[in-house]
C-alpha cells in the first residue's frame, strides 16, 4: 500500500507543480521577450536561438520545481509513514 501512495502522492505533486510552474515560465518569457514563447521548438521555422532559449529555461525551471515538489512530499510521507519510501531510502545507510 505504502508504494501506492507514494507513487500518487509523488506523481501527482510533480506533476502540479510543472503545470503550474510551465504557466509562470510562458508568462516570464512575455515580459522578457515581448512575444509568446514558441509553440514548437522543433520547427525548423522557429529561430535557433529562440528554441534553444526557450528548451534550456523552461527545462531547467520545470525541473528544479518538480524536484523541490517531489522532496516536500517525500517529507510529508515520512512524516505521515515514519519513513521515506522505498525508492528514496539511501541504500549506503
Amino acid at each position: 500500500m505504502g508504494n501506492l501512495v507514494w507513487t500518487v502522492l509523488g506523481t501527482g505533486s510533480g506533476l502540479a507543480a510543472q503545470s503550474a510552474a510551465r504557466s509562470v515560465i510562458k508568462k516570464l518569457w512575455v515580459l522578457a521577450t515581448g512575444k509568446q514563447p514558441p509553440a514548437n521548438p522543433l520547427s525548423p521555422h522557429v529561430a535557433l536561438a529562440e528554441a534553444v532559449g526557450w528548451a534550456v529555461v523552461s527545462g531547467a525551471v520545470v525541473g528544479v520545481v518538480r524536484m523541490l515538489a517531489t522532496r516536500e512530499a517525500a517529507k510529508f510521507y515520512e512524516k505521515s509513514a515514519g519513513h521515506l519510501p522505498k525508492k528514496l531510502q539511501d541504500v549506503s545507510a
